[in-house]
Formats: structure tokens, sequence, C-alpha cells
């Protein structure tokens, strides 16, 4: 009988869940990245967190952190080098609550990050309305 798959911690869904290559030569093909695997490449590729803190952050063991950002990064290389849609989308996860101020080292900063950039924005949008 198989474990039962543990959901992941992830900070947040991502701000642009499509990408698609501009050229005349736009493939139909599409490749799928769960959001689980955006977040590994999120925390690795991006914040730098070792393998091991991004388990931790997301509520895994390291050797399966290991597969998803091996995977990620095929998907990547893929849609990259093959000029592919890339969609962000689905897999087992639990998203943070912001009002927790985050769930872990550097999630609180981009939590926080995330609603001044909103409030920011709305605050933008008024000078304009003017």
């Amino acid at each position: 009988m198989a474990r039962p798959r543990k959901c992941r911690r992830v900070c947040g869904m991502p701000r642009t869940n499509s990408f698609a290559p501009m050229g005349s030569q736009l493939c139909e093909e599409r490749i799928i990245m769960a959001v689980d695997e955006y977040e590994t490449i999120r925390l690795i590729d991006l914040a730098g967190y070792t393998q091991e803190e991004c388990a931790a952050q997301m509520g895994i063991a390291r050797t399966t952190v290991q597969g998803i950002y091996n995977d990620a990064r095929r998907k990547l290389a893929d849609a990259l080098v093959n000029g592919k849609m890339l969609f962000i989308e689905g897999g087992d996860i639990d998203i943070c609550e912001r009002e927790n101020a985050g769930c872990g080292r550097k999630c609180g900063q981009l939590c926080r990050k995330e609603m001044k950039d909103e409030k920011n924005k709305r605050n933008l949008g008024d000078e304009f309305d003017e």
C-alpha cells in the first residue's frame, strides 16, 4: 500500500501562471508545472535556500525536494529550449496564510513585501484617478 501524499507548504500562488515564447513559431505543446515545483525553483534558485532549508520550509523530506526540483528544472529547460508554453497549476499544496506573518525564514518578508506592493499599486491608482 502506497503512503498518502503529503501536502507541500507554499508561500503563495505565482503572480503569473503562464509563459509562452513570443516568436512566430509558437509551439502549441503545453508543459504543466505544479505549484510545488514552482516553489522549489523560487526557494532554491531565487531565494538561495539549500535543499534542506527548502524541505523544512515546505514541510517535506529533503529527498522529496530533490525529486520535485529535478522535475521542475527539466520542465523549465524543455519550455525554454523547445519553445513550449509553460503553465503553473495544481499540485497537493497548503498555502501560507498572510495573517500569520509568514510560515518560514523569508516567507514573512515575501508576504509583507507583496502586501506593501499591493498597497502601493492602489495608491498609485488613486493618483491617476484625480
